[in-house]
C-alpha cells in the first residue's frame, strides 16, 4: 500500500473511533439524565443531614445540575476532552480519583481473563482441527455454544460451591493474591472464550481447503506443522476482530464477577454508582469501556494490512 493511502485509511479510522465515542458519550449522557428521579436531592435531601434548601441549591450548583441541558452537555463534553469527570455525588472526591482506584484490579482481572480465554479457544479450535474422528471433533466444536451459554453468576457461584465449598481447594475469602484470581478469572474467561474459539475453528476450516494447503502436504509436512505454521496463521485475522471485541465485553463482564466474588474494581464501583445514581461515576464508566473497545479494535484494523490472509496464499 502507498503511504498516502495507508495515512488516508489510519486517519478514516481515527476518526470513525471519535465519531463513536463522541456518540457514545451523548447517548449516555441522554439516558442518565432521563433516569426517574435526582441523584443530588436522593442523597442530599435527608432530613438527618440538617442542610438548607440554600445549602443544597448551593450543592447543585457545585455539581452543575443547576445549568441548562445544552450548557451542562458541553461543559460535561468539555471536561471529559480535559481528562476531568467531575465530582462523585456518592463520595464527592474526583471521578479520575475513584477510577484510578478501581481500574488497577480490573485490569489485573480483565488481562488475566482474557490471556485464559485466548489459551481456552486455541485448545478447542486446534483440538477440534487436528482430530480425525467426526464426533470427537462435533464434540469439541459444540463447547463453545455451551460455554456461551453459561450465566456468568450462575458460574461464579458454582465454582465457589464445588472448589472453595467442597474441595476447599481455592478460598473465597482471603487466601494470596494469585489465589484470589483464580476463580473470577475462570469465571469471566469461559464465556469470553466461546466466540474466539468459534471464529478461531471455522477459520481454520475455510484455510484449510485453500489451494496451499496440498501443495504444502506434498512437501512432506506433518498434519500438526501445516496446522501450526500455516493454516493458524491465515485463520488469525478474523479471529483477532472478534478477540478485539470480546475485550470490550470485559468492562461489562467484570460488573458481575466482582459483584460476586467480592472484587473491588470497575465492575464494583459501577455497581455502586447504580445503587447510589451517581450519574458522573456511571457516565464515566460508559466512555472508558467505549474507549477500550475502540481502542483495542483501531489497533487491530491498523494491524490488517499486515496480517493480511492472502499474503500466505500468494507466496
Amino acid at each position: 500500500m502507498e503511504v498516502a493511502a495507508v495515512t488516508r485509511y489510519l486517519l478514516g479510522r481515527v476518526g470513525q473511533a471519535a465519531l463513536v465515542l463522541w456518540i457514545a458519550f451523548t447517548a449516555s449522557y441522554v439516558l442518565l439524565q432521563l433516569l426517574p428521579g435526582d441523584s443530588i436531592l436522593i442523597k442530599f435531601q435527608n432530613p438527618e443531614l440538617g442542610l438548607s434548601p440554600q445549602q443544597i441549591a448551593e450543592i447543585r450548583a457545585y455539581y452543575g445540575a443547576g445549568d441548562p441541558p445544552l450548557l451542562d452537555y458541553l461543559n460535561t463534553l468539555l471536561g471529559f476532552l480535559r481528562g476531568s469527570f467531575g465530582y462523585s455525588i456518592d463520595t464527592g472526591t474526583p471521578v479520575v480519583e475513584r477510577l484510578g482506584e478501581a481500574l488497577p484490579e480490573t485490569a489485573k482481572l480483565a488481562s488475566a481473563a482474557f490471556a485464559l480465554a485466548v489459551l481456552i479457544a486455541v485448545l478447542i479450535a486446534f483440538a477440534a482441527g487436528y482430530s480425525r474422528t467426526s464426533w470427537i471433533r462435533n464434540a469439541l466444536l459444540s463447547v463453545p455454544s455451551v460455554f456461551v451459554s453459561i450465566p456468568a453468576f450462575w458460574l461464579g457461584i458454582l465454582l465457589i460451591q464445588v472448589f472453595s465449598f467442597r474441595l476447599k481447594l481455592v478460598p473465597v475469602i482471603g487466601g494470596g493474591p494469585v489465589q484470589q484470581l483464580v476463580l473470577p478469572v475462570l469465571t469471566l474467561a469461559v464465556p469470553i472464550s466461546a466466540p474466539i474459539a468459534q471464529v478461531l475453528a471455522r477459520s481454520m476450516d475455510q484455510v484449510s481447503t485453500q489451494a496451499f494447503v496440498p501443495v504444502v502436504a506434498a512437501k512432506g509436512a506433518s498434519r500438526w506443522w501445516i496446522l501450526w505454521r500455516h493454516v493458524a496463521r491465515n485463520a488469525v485475522l478474523p479471529t483477532l476482530t472478534v478477540a478485539g471485541l470480546t475485550l470490550g465485553e470485559l468492562i461489562a463482564g467484570s460488573v458481575v464477577t466482582e459483584t460476586v466474588f467480592g472484587r473491588g474494581g470497575i465492575g464494583r464501583l459501577t455497581e455502586q454508582a447504580v445503587n447510589a445514581q451517581d450519574t458522573p461515576v456511571m457516565l464515566a464508566v460508559v466512555v472508558l469501556a467505549a474507549t477500550v473497545f475502540v481502542l483495542v479494535n483501531l489497533v487491530v484494523d491498523v494491524l490488517f494490512p499486515v496480517l493480511d490472509p492472502r499474503i500466505e496464499a500468494a507466496s
